[in-house]
Parts: C-alpha cells; sequence; structure tokens
C-alpha cells in the first residue's frame, strides 16, 4: 500500500511539474525567417513593446516574458529554450538599441540582467 500511494504522489508530482510548462504551440516557428527579415522582426519587437500590432507569435511571446527572464525560462519547452536564446543573442549582437529598450521594460530595475545574459549564453 505504501509503494502504491509513493507512486502515486510521485505520478502527481511529475504531472504537476509537467503541466508547468508553457505552451508549445509555436515551437516550431521559423525564427530564421523572422530574424532574417528586417520588416517582421520589426514588427515582433513593436509588439513586444507595445508599441504595434501583434502577430500571435508575438503576443504570447509578450506575455511570457516577465517570468521568462526572472526564472531564466524555467517554464520552457527544450524549443523553446532554443529559440529564446538564438533570438535574444541576435537581437542584443545586431539591434541593441531594441534590446535595450526591452530590458528597460521589462527588467527596469536591472535585478535579472546579468543571471538571464549568463542564461543565454550557456550551452
Amino acid at each position: 500500500m505504501i509503494r502504491l500511494s509513493s507512486l502515486f504522489c510521485l505520478l502527481v508530482v511529475v504531472f504537476f511539474v509537467h503541466g508547468q510548462k508553457y505552451q508549445s504551440k509555436y515551437d516550431n516557428i521559423d525564427v530564421d525567417s523572422i530574424l532574417t527579415n528586417r520588416r517582421v522582426l520589426k514588427s515582433y519587437l513593436r509588439c513586444i513593446l507595445d508599441e504595434g500590432p501583434c502577430p500571435p507569435p508575438a503576443r504570447e511571446v509578450r506575455m511570457y516574458i516577465p517570468e521568462a527572464i526572472t526564472n531564466n525560462c524555467a517554464k520552457c519547452t527544450d524549443q523553446q529554450i532554443k529559440i529564446v536564446k538564438k533570438t535574444s543573442k541576435f537581437i542584443l549582437k545586431n539591434n541593441p538599441d531594441d534590446w535595450e529598450r526591452i530590458s528597460r521594460k521589462f527588467d527596469p530595475d536591472r535585478k535579472y540582467k546579468d543571471n538571464f545574459l549568463r542564461f543565454i549564453n550557456t550551452q
């Protein structure tokens, strides 16, 4: 009986933890096509900064940014982590002014900056 209840508790924990991941419906988005198309990238950035209309994937990303920054994407799927790292590095390198604006919006006190930068630069 003890083993059965232990197994049940383990299953509940696994289900609960698994259920805490963000939705994966955009995990297969072609990030490269967004990053290499200046017009599309700008529309995503305007959405994230609340400066323009939002394509559905950008709207969803915008919802998760505050939490993803504070916990280094702990609720992200493996694919979402890859996407976050790739897009963050790209914007940081190629659009530093936009990166700064996004940082000011979502981390105005710079509490998470160093930790998030370490996160995106880990393999």
